[in-house]
């Protein structure tokens, strides 16, 4: 990804207009575990997936507490974040200690898109590596922001982050109309099957994901492993009883290779998946 000149320093314009060390910040971003939030009127919750380098190693914390109303997740180099939520524990105490109230979620969330914007600005600094997903709850009702490496923060309904983070943007754009009246289990229901969208056919289990909650009545905290497993096997079943939908059209399928003269094998649902495969979600192929 070597750019010649343009790339060597972060205060370098490229001819184009472009800041390539900051563009590469961003690419880490992509690069790393996927991390989901998700928000109703009363709830945000937080998903990520736990990736371990070796099975002779824990998996890196991707979700922070920064505190009772706020939480992060991450997704990214690990060290960055945890610089970063350690930061914006500090602010949320002094102005706690301060003004003796909660320190409201958008004004954190300017104060970090401030603090990353002068990483981009100053030669012997470099940006950082992270994207953070910050969830929290304050006077004005449930809130889920993006943090991005350049600065700039935008505030979502849902959002996906990392490395096949796609997939899961997909399921949420095509749900994200009911998360407003969502209760909280059908928005952990809906975090998880977004998690395992981004999987690739890989078991989900409580292992190799993390959830967290913030809403009214609730403060933030991370799911333990039994209570997240406990949704997964509901989540399976549902899915389960939902596949059979498509069979009409298997069935128009396989009667019109039996007129030429070909028969499809009972076990063979490659060719048949081909045909099906355009315009379904990910999570039925």
């Amino acid at each position: 990804m070597f750019r010649n000149q343009y790339d060597t320093d972060v205060t370098t314009w490229s001819p184009a207009g472009r800041l390539f060390q900051v563009e590469y910040a961003m690419e880490a971003v992509k690069q790393g575990s996927a991390a989901i939030g998700l928000r109703s009127k009363t709830h945000v919750v937080l998903g990520c997936v736990n990736k371990a380098n070796s099975e002779l190693s824990s998996h890196q914390k991707k979700i922070f507490k920064v505190d009772d109303h706020i939480g992060v997740a991450i997704a990214g180099l690990t060290a960055d974040g945890r610089v970063l939520s350690r930061y914006m524990r500090n602010e949320c105490i002094n102005y706690s200690f301060t003004y003796e109230s909660p320190l409201p979620v958008g004004r954190l969330v300017v104060q970090l898109a401030d603090k990353a914007q002068v990483c981009t600005q100053r030669s012997w600094k470099r940006p950082y590596g992270v994207g953070l997903l910050v969830a929290g709850l304050d006077e004005s009702g449930a809130h889920l922001y993006y943090n991005c490496p350049s600065g700039n923060y935008f505030e979502y309904q849902a959002f996906a982050i990392g490395s096949r983070s796609q997939a899961a943007k997909t399921y949420l754009e095509r749900r994200f109309e009911n998360f407003m009246d969502s209760s909280r289990e059908d928005l952990i229901k809906d975090a998880l099957m977004a998690i395992r969208e981004t999987l690739q056919g890989e078991t989900l289990k409580s292992s190799i994901c993390t959830v967290a909650v913030v809403g009214v009545g609730e403060p933030f905290h991370i799911l333990d492993q039994g209570t997240v497993q406990q949704m997964i096997d509901a989540f399976d079943i549902a899915g389960e009883r939902e596949a059979p939908a498509p069979e009409p059209d298997e069935a128009e399928e396989q009667g019109a290779a039996e007129e030429q003269g070909v028969v499809a094998e009972p076990g063979d649902g490659a060719d048949q998946g081909g045909a099906t495969d355009e315009g379904v979600a990910p999570m039925d192929i």
